[in-house]
């Protein structure tokens, strides 16, 4: 029972007011964290890959993120693919779209995808995976405040617990409504936060893969334009020392 009552205390409560946009909530930032990305990939593959697919990745590009090409294989792929196939689902779209009412989409850019003038796509992913709440309406059983009337079910609840939606009055009269926990999961409000950052930076890594060594790169050349800019200037005032 403290734990239950603990929990309640120490969800995070995402408020909105009735019609508003919907505040992102800052995804932090684990591109680097080989550990994190390794256990978001994971994450992606035992609750997510069953109805998405990231196509536009091969298995063993997650060598990348440190792991092995034996880890991948009794880790990350269950169903008889080779190291060099495609994150790819065995689900038809046809299928799929009986079952959810629309196909589920690719995930490989989903977090590029999702950017706009709120927040970035790893902030929508974010805020998103973290606001599904318990709605008896809908066919899946649940619903979400930054995707409402979703046709994805809480693939994550059990270790997040069981949110509902409650409103509430603000002291300027209108109504808000806020998530609350009521029945805790598997995991701490603050440990699911950090499972759901994982996989959220594994999504924008799948995104560009390269993007760490196109930063390096870059840092590589504004410094070597840095150092010819010197060399250029002071070449270019011996040049002209002697003309007034």
């Amino acid at each position: 029972m403290k734990s239950f009552f603990a929990a309640l205390l120490m969800v995070p409560a995402l408020a909105f007011a009735s019609g508003d946009a919907i505040h992102l909530d800052k995804a932090p930032n684990v591109q680097g964290d080989n550990a994190a990305l390794q256990n978001g990939a994971r994450l992606f593959v035992n609750y997510c890959q069953s109805c998405h697919g990231a196509s536009f990745i091969r298995y063993e590009k997650l060598m990348e993120l440190g792991l092995s090409e034996q880890q991948i294989k009794d880790n990350l792929m269950f169903t008889g693919e080779k190291i060099g196939d495609t994150m790819k689902i065995a689900m038809r779209p046809d299928e799929a779209k009986k079952w959810f009412g629309a196909t589920p989409p690719d995930l490989t850019l989903i977090a590029r995808a999702r950017a706009s003038g709120d927040g970035s796509g790893a902030d929508w992913l974010y805020t998103y995976l973290r606001s599904f709440y318990k709605d008896d309406a809908r066919p899946t059983g649940w619903n979400n405040v930054a995707f409402p009337n979703v046709g994805m079910p809480n693939v994550l609840w059990q270790l997040q617990g069981v949110q509902v939606l409650e409103t509430v009055k603000a002291e300027n009269g209108t109504e808000q409504h806020k998530l609350v926990l009521a029945e805790p999961g598997q995991l701490t409000p603050e440990q699911f936060d950090k499972q759901v950052a994982d996989l959220v930076g594994f999504m924008v890594w799948m995104g560009e893969p390269g993007a760490s060594n196109r930063r390096a790169i870059g840092v590589g050349v504004l410094i070597f334009l840095a150092v010819l800019f010197v060399s250029a200037y002071a070449l270019k005032k011996n040049y002209w020392k002697d003309i007034h």
